[in-house]
């Protein structure tokens, strides 16, 4: 059988752990330089967006793109802590029109599958929410620059150095690894973070109202 030459050093096998226990070795790094100023300026954009009455865009290419359906789920369902009386967050993925991807990237290129269904959509008192690992997704930046354009705001979740993606975000999230699946792995909690403290102030807000509706009845 011949041998098979593979690169010494293969940029994939230096991101790479050996063992479990390395892989999660470099959680623990992340986890000591998590950028927690930058997650509570995104939370406090979102619930923004919710007072105002504001639609929410979610988008993302390959785990972002599940991701990107995730959190747009958990913003719409899961921050619920009433069904009848609560404001709900207006939140639409871009992730999730197969036809409309599929037909934009045909014709005009998968640069532009974000893009333009923003174009449809955005309007200056909406948030993108952009996720992508490396901050360099062209379809990614075309999207927050549509979004700029029309005065949106924009939300970025990225790692590595946070890419071109940082200069076109109202506010950045850089998860400070090099590492794609511990980006993603990271990029999951965070999401469930925001969207979980997201719930509980307005539980919070619904339980004060509720008290100031109580005291105003006596």
């Amino acid at each position: 059988m011949d041998k098979l030459n593979f690169p010494a050093h293969p940029s994939y096998l230096r991101l790479s752990a050996r063992t479990p226990q390395e892989y999660y070795a470099a959680h623990q790094f992340v986890t000591a330089r998590l950028p927690y100023q930058d997650l509570n300026a995104a939370i406090d954009e979102l619930l923004l967006a919710h007072e105002r009455g504001a639609s929410i865009f979610t988008l993302g290419n390959g785990g972002s793109a599940a991701l990107a359906s995730h959190f747009a789920c958990d913003l719409g369902k899961g921050t619920l802590v009433r069904l009848k009386s609560q404001k709900r967050f207006r939140v639409i993925s871009l992730t999730d029109s197969v036809p409309s991807i599929t037909a934009w990237a045909n014709d005009h290129g998968y640069e532009h599958v974000f893009a333009e269904q923003l174009e449809n959509l955005v309007e200056s008192e909406d948030v993108v929410f952009a996720i992508s690992g490396s901050g360099n997704s062209p379809n990614v930046l075309r999207a927050l620059e549509v979004a700029k354009d029309h005065g949106a705001r924009t939300i970025g979740l990225t790692g590595f150095e946070g890419g071109k993606m940082k200069n076109l975000c109202d506010v950045c999230v850089i998860l400070p690894s090099d590492n794609m699946e511990v980006i993603e792995d990271f990029h999951l909690s965070m999401t469930h973070a925001i969207s979980s403290v997201i719930r509980r102030r307005i539980f919070e807000g619904a339980r004060v109202q509720e008290i100031a509706t109580r005291v105003m009845a006596d």
